[in-house]
């Protein structure tokens, strides 16, 4: 594989020219007007579609010495999918906005939209890059914004919970956290610094866990499985299991009771990035997809969520206080 840190930069090419070196190689989806105008034009079948929207910086959400332009490009892409799926939605275009410093080479933005085609490719056939945006900045930065068609069904919310619910999740539980502490132990140099050259020598880009952490792969087809099935509320596991099973029962006024897991370590409960889908079926539903049972929806107590009768803290990734600073 060619090194994309080679060749001209995007303040020598320019940006119609970086503009267009990009666009051939983003999935084209099937929108009904874009890109190439000052917006796009995408179908809503039903009337309504969902809208999110996500960033990406360098330094507080991916390290250069640790994920390759094109592990950002799917990581970036697949984050926002991810929340279209948690409403129940299947998405249909992504615009997305670029900002790179003036020495980028043009190959960093190509690989990191062959990312991207290869996470939609992936995770959601059919869904496109409608629009977007470039321009300049000191610190590289990606902001995604997804659109999905509920296709008739009701947006599956954060305050649908009803006690006596089954609550269950679909996907990964600490793998990306496992993935990042050992990038932090292993992929640093003698000083303490992310180190490309530590990474390969200590062998940490053959763990699965740390191929997770720069590749999430969310469940996403079990959002409309969710949905489908009645689940009656959902949310994107981004920051953490507890600090998000703590917003959906704050948002429903319930307490979500965990069952005593013996895997749910303290990775997997507050540990973040492994984009799952944590939701809220009746009891008499069989869970579709992937989902397996994690505990249950009991009457609002004291706690946000309980194990064994006991709180757990809902905390998780916030950047504002976890972030060192540092870029690497």
């Amino acid at each position: 594989m060619d090194d994309p840190w080679t060749g001209p930069t995007v303040g020598q090419v320019g940006e119609l020219a970086v503009l267009d070196r990009i666009v051939r190689r983003l999935p084209a989806g099937a929108p009904v007007l874009g890109p190439g105008d000052d917006c796009a034009v995408v179908a809503a079948p039903d009337g309504r579609f969902v809208v999110t929207t996500d960033m990406m910086v360098h330094g507080p959400d991916f390290r250069w010495a640790w994920s390759s332009p094109e592990d950002v490009g799917w990581k970036a892409a697949a984050t926002n999918l991810s929340d279209v799926a948690a409403m129940g939605a299947v998405p249909s275009g992504l615009v997305i906005a670029l900002a790179a410093p003036q020495d980028t080479p043009v190959a960093v933005l190509e690989s990191f939209a062959d990312g991207v085609q290869a996470a939609v490719d992936a995770l959601a056939p059919g869904c496109g890059v409608v629009g977007g945006d470039l321009s300049t900045s000191a610190t590289f930065t990606v902001s995604v914004t997804a659109f999905g068609d509920l296709g008739g069904r009701a947006p599956v919310l954060r305050s649908g919970a009803r006690v006596g619910d089954v609550l269950a999740v679909s996907g990964d539980l600490g793998r990306a956290a496992r993935g990042l502490a050992r990038l932090f132990r292993d992929g640093v140099d003698t000083d303490g610094e992310p180190a490309r050259s530590a990474v390969v020598a200590s062998g940490a880009d053959a763990d699965p866990d740390v191929d997770r952490q720069r590749r999430p792969v969310p469940p996403i087809a079990d959002g409309v499985h969710a949905a489908t099935a009645g689940a009656t509320a959902m949310l994107d596991l981004s920051d953490g299991l507890a600090i998000d099973a703590g917003r959906l029962a704050r948002a429903s006024g319930v307490t979500l009771d965990l069952d005593p897991e013996p895997r749910l370590d303290d990775l997997a409960l507050h540990g973040g990035e492994d984009h799952g889908l944590l939701a809220t079926f009746p009891p008499e539903v069989a869970l579709p997809g992937g989902f397996r049972r994690l505990g249950a929806v009991v009457a609002r107590g004291d706690a946000d969520v309980v194990r064994g009768g006991e709180p757990v803290p809902t905390t998780g990734w916030d950047p504002y206080a976890d972030w060192d600073g540092a870029a690497g």
